[in-house]
């Protein structure tokens, strides 16, 4: 039985996006395999090429060029595509409480980096 399409990203088609993000250039099918395999994630060019084939039908990924290889860039943007996915966790796991999330976020370490607490504040300040 085959699984109807996702709207959204599974973790594969995520993995390939991360790495139009991190390169934030236009690539091959080819050339973001090697990137992932680089990455530690050796996939066939096969199964690369059908995720980016299924990434530009989603709305993802874009090609920039009629003749072959195709090259493609993304469509949407890491934050646009970020935001979407925390609001769906957030209503999916925590039922829309995002007071929920920041409890079982910050529970589950038992101290934020200095970093973590200056970027904590400067976004607590920007929403004031």
């Amino acid at each position: 039985m085959v699984r109807p399409p996702q709207p959204e990203l599974t973790e594969r088609e995520l993995e390939v996006m991360h790495v139009f993000w991190q390169k934030d250039a236009e690539l091959t099918a080819a050339e973001a395999r090697d990137a992932l395999e680089n990455a530690g994630l050796a996939r066939a060019y096969v199964t690369i090429a059908n995720l980016v084939r299924i990434l530009v039908e989603k709305g993802f990924l874009e090609a920039v060029n009629a003749e072959r290889p195709f090259r493609y860039r993304p469509r949407r943007s890491f934050d646009d595509v970020s935001r979407r996915l925390v609001a769906d966790l957030v209503k999916r796991v925590f039922l829309g409480s995002r007071e929920q999330l920041l409890v079982n976020l910050l529970g589950a370490r038992n101290r934020l980096t200095a970093e973590e607490r200056a970027l904590l504040r400067q976004a607590l300040k920007e929403d004031e």
